[in-house]
C-alpha cells in the first residue's frame, strides 16, 4: 500500500505544451481586462506624514523711518466720528456742504407749533437709522434733510422743547431757530466767518433783551426763587463756555440775584404757634433733663426725666397724644437707638425699663421738625386741586358743579369707572371726612340724598365710598359717588365684603369688617359712621345707604392698593371694565371739561343748593 514519491510522479498525467500555452495566454487576457478601483491604487498610508510642519513666515521688511515728524492725520478704527474725520482729511464732505451756508436762515414754522411732533419724529428716525446702519449721523441727516442746516435747526427745536417742559411757565421761549448749533458746527470745522459772530451776538442780545429788561432791576421786578437762580446760573455758565461777550454781564446779574436771594432767605421767618405744632407749645422743664456729657452739651441733647411730677405727666400726655404712629412708633424709635437690641422675650424682660423710655428730641430738632411739617403742609395746600386759594382768588382745578356753603359737588377724574359719577368734597382741606364738623356733614348728607334721587330717576342704584388709607399724605378728603345698575347695586355689599376680607393681612388688631349699616339700624342712625371709626385711623368706608355700610381699618398701608385702586378694582370687576380703565387714575385739568354742562342739565332738577341761591 505504501507508495513513494517517484511512483506518484511517474503516475501523474502529462499536460500537453500547447494547452499550457493557451492557459497562460488566457490568464493574461483576464488579468488585463480586470482593473482595480481608484481608492485601491492610492499610495500607502505609511508614506504620509501626520505631523504638522511649521509655516514659513515671510521675512519682516524693515520700514525706513524718517527723521522728520509725521503730521499726517491717523484715524483709528474705533473712532466714533471716523467718516467725518476722513472727510475732513480728504478736504471734502461736511466742509464743502456747510462752507457757504448762512448761519441764520428764515424758516416758515415756529418752534413748538402744530408741526413740531412731525419734525421730532423725523429727527428720531435719523438717529435710529444711523444707529441701525452704523453710518455717520451727518451722512444720514443729509439724506433725510438735504443739508445739515435743517438738521441742526431740528436739533435746536428738540432742545428748546425739552427746556420748555423742564422750566415751565417762567421760561422765556424762542420762536425761531437761532442757528446756534449750526454755528458751533462751523466753528468746529474751522469754517466760521468773522462776519457771522455779530449775527450771533445780535441774536443773543435779542434773547437777553426779551428775557431781562435792562431798565428794570431783576430783584425789584420779581421775587427771586431757587429755580430762577438756577436758570440764571446755567445761562452764565453757558456764556462762559462759549466765550461770549455777555458772560461778564450775566455774572454780575447772577451775583445780584444771589445776594437778593440770600437777603430774602435771611429775612423769611416762620412763626409757628401752638395750633401749628403742639410739640413746640409751652416748656418741657419738668419732662426732660439735659445730658451732662461732652457730646450732649455740644449737641444740646436731652433725655427723659424719670422724676416727673403728676402735672408734668399730664402736660406731656396732652402734647403727645393722638400723634401719627402712636406708642408703636415711639417703641420703634427706642429699638433703633438700642444697638444691642435682641428680638426675644428674655432681652425685653431684662431691659423693660430701658425700652419703656421715650426718645426725647432736643429743642432744635423739634423746631426743625415743626418747620418742615409746616412747609410741607403749605406745599400740599398750594398744589391741592380741590382747594380754593383765597389769597390769589383762584378756584379749584376740579370743576365745581354745585356749591353750598361748606361743601361742593364736582366730577371725578377721567376715565370714570362708571359713567355719570360725581364727588362730594368739603371746601376746607380735611384729611378725611371724620374731621368734618356737623354743618359740613349736614350738607354732605343733603348731596347724598339728592344724588340718590337723581340716579333712581335714571333707573340706577348708587354707592358712596371714601378711601382715607394714607393720612400721612394729607390729601383733600372727598366722597366718591358711583352709580350702578339695580342688579349690581344689590350685590355690591357681597363684593366689597369679600374684597375687604381678602385684601388685608390675615391677623389684625382690629376687626376686619365694621358694619356701620347694622349699627345705624340698631339706634345710632346717621352717627353710626362717625362713632365707629376714630378720625386718626387710616380707613376705607363704603356706604350702601345714606346712614352706613361697611368700614375697614387699614393697618398695613404698604399692602393696601395705591391711590383709589381698591374701589376701582371692585367696581370695575362688577361692571366688566378693562384694565386700561381700572388701573388708570387721572388728574383734574383746569377748564375744558365737556362733561360739566351735560351733568348740570341732569342735576338741575335735584339740586338742593338752588334753595340757597334763590333765597
Amino acid at each position: 500500500m505504501s507508495m513513494n514519491r517517484d511512483s506518484i510522479t511517474a503516475e501523474a498525467p502529462s499536460i500537453p505544451v500547447q494547452m499550457t500555452a493557451n492557459l497562460v495566454q488566457g490568464g493574461r487576457l483576464a488579468q488585463d481586462s480586470l482593473k482595480r478601483d481608484t481608492w485601491m491604487e492610492l499610495p500607502s498610508a505609511d508614506d504620509i506624514s501626520y505631523v504638522q510642519k511649521s509655516i514659513q513666515k515671510a521675512p519682516l521688511v524693515a520700514i525706513p523711518t524718517s527723521s522728520k515728524a509725521d503730521f499726517q492725520l491717523k484715524i483709528h478704527d474705533n473712532e466714533l466720528n471716523k467718516h467725518h474725520l476722513q472727510d475732513l482729511a480728504n478736504g471734502k464732505g461736511v466742509a464743502e456742504k456747510i462752507a457757504h451756508a448762512p448761519v441764520q436762515q428764515a424758516v416758515e414754522y415756529n418752534l413748538g407749533d402744530s408741526g413740531a411732533s412731525w419734525r421730532m419724529t423725523k429727527l428720531k428716525a435719523v438717529y435710529r437709522r444711523a444707529q441701525e446702519s452704523g453710518l455717520d449721523v451727518d451722512e444720514v441727516a443729509t439724506e433725510y434733510y438735504g443739508d445739515l442746516k435743517a438738521f441742526d435747526d431740528a436739533r435746536e427745536e428738540e432742545i428748546e422743547l425739552e427746556r420748555r417742559q423742564t422750566y415751565g411757565e417762567g421760561y422765556i421761549a424762542k420762536d425761531k431757530p437761532s442757528g446756534e448749533l449750526f454755528l458751533e458746527r462751523k466753528i468746529g470745522t474751522g469754517l466760521s466767518d468773522a462776519n457771522e459772530s455779530p449775527n450771533r451776538a445780535e441774536s443773543e442780545d435779542k434773547i437777553k433783551t426779551e428775557s431781562v429788561d435792562p431798565a428794570t432791576d431783576p430783584k425789584e421786578a420779581r421775587q427771586i426763587d431757587q429755580t430762577a437762580l438756577n436758570r440764571l446760573k446755567a445761562q452764565m455758565m453757558k456764556a462762559k463756555l462759549r466765550g461770549s461777550a455777555e458772560a461778564s454781564g450775566l455774572e454780575s446779574e447772577y451775583n445780584q440775584a444771589m445776594a437778593s436771594f440770600m437777603r430774602s432767605t435771611e429775612n423769611s421767618t416762620v412763626v409757628l404757634g401752638a395750633m401749628d405744632s403742639r410739640m413746640t407749645a409751652g416748656g418741657r422743664n419738668g419732662e426732660v433733663k439735659a445730658v451732662e456729657t461732652k457730646r450732649g452739651r455740644e449737641r444740646v441733647l436731652v433725655e427723659e426725666n424719670e422724676d416727673m411730677s403728676i402735672e408734668d405727666m399730664v402736660k406731656q400726655e396732652r402734647r403727645t397724644r393722638n400723634q401719627l404712629g402712636g406708642d408703636g412708633q415711639r417703641f420703634a424709635e427706642r429699638i433703633v437707638k438700642d444697638s444691642k437690641f435682641d428680638n426675644n422675650l428674655e432681652y425685653m424682660d431684662e431691659n423693660a425699663a430701658k425700652l419703656a423710655k421715650r426718645v426725647q428730641k432736643s429743642e432744635n430738632s423739634l423746631r426743625n421738625t415743626a418747620i418742615s411739617d409746616y412747609k410741607k403742609m403749605n406745599w400740599i395746600l398750594d398744589n391741592c386741586p380741590l382747594c380754593h386759594h383765597e389769597d390769589t382768588n383762584t378756584p379749584p382745578v376740579a370743576p365745581v358743579v354745585s356749591l353750598a356753603t361748606r361743601v361742593y359737588l364736582t366730577l371725578p377724574t377721567e376715565p370714570e369707572i362708571s359713567d355719570g359719577g360725581s364727588c362730594i368734597v368739603p371746601v376746607q382741606h380735611r384729611g378725611n371726612l371724620l374731621e368734618c364738623d356737623d354743618d359740613e356733614w349736614e350738607e354732605i348728607r343733603n348731596f347724598m340724598k339728592s344724588l340718590t334721587r337723581m340716579y333712581h330717576d335714571q333707573g340706577r342704584d348708587v354707592i358712596f365710598y371714601e378711601n382715607a388709607a394714607a393720612p400721612h399724605r394729607k390729601r383733600h378728603a372727598g366722597m366718591e359717588v358711583v352709580p350702578l345698575p339695580y342688579n349690581l347695586g344689590e350685590m355690591a355689599p357681597a363684593f366689597f365684603k369679600e374684597a375687604i376680607l381678602t385684601g388685608d393681612e390675615e391677623w389684625t388688631q382690629h376687626k376686619k369688617l365694621l358694619d356701620t349699616l347694622a349699627k345705624a339700624k340698631q339706634g345710632l342712625g346717621k352717627f353710626a359712621f362717625r362713632r365707629t371709626i376714630a378720625k386718626e385711623m387710616p380707613y376705607f368706608h363704603v356706604w350702601f345707604e345714606i346712614d352706613g355700610g361697611l368700614g375697614h381699618v387699614v393697618e398695613d398701608a404698604n399692602r393696601w392698593p395705591k391711590g383709589d385702586l381698591f374701589a376701582r378694582e371692585i367696581v370695575g370687576g362688577m361692571l366688566d371694565k378693562g384694565p386700561d380703565v381700572i388701573k388708570r387714575q387721572g388728574k383734574w385739568i383746569r377748564g375744558g371739561d365737556q362733561r360739566v354742562e351735560s351733568f348740570r342739565k341732569r342735576w338741575r332738577k335735584f339740586d338742593w343748593t338752588r334753595v340757597l341761591t334763590d333765597a
